[in-house]
């Protein structure tokens, strides 16, 4: 069945989108593909050792880093956003 035009144009709420597996830093987190708890931690995923499964990492879904330059007064500064 189709959905109306309408129901395309509500805001989006993550409360009603279900369950979301995440990589918590400071848990122990069970590989949802496999149970196991090997991780490869990169900046924005954080993969299982044994079967690849990849989950985003709560930290970097929640913040959304970025970085960028801005001008100051005592020249150019890296800065977090």
């Amino acid at each position: 069945m189709l959905t109306s035009i309408a129901h395309a144009h509500r805001s989006f709420d993550p409360a009603k989108r279900g369950y979301h597996a995440v990589y918590r830093e400071n848990a122990v987190n069970h590989c949802p593909g496999c149970g196991r708890s090997h991780w490869i931690i990169g900046r924005m995923l954080a993969e299982c050792g044994f079967c690849a499964t990849a989950l985003p990492l709560s930290e970097a879904s929640a913040a959304g880093h970025a970085s960028f330059m801005r001008r100051g007064g005592h020249g150019m500064h890296a800065h977090a956003a």
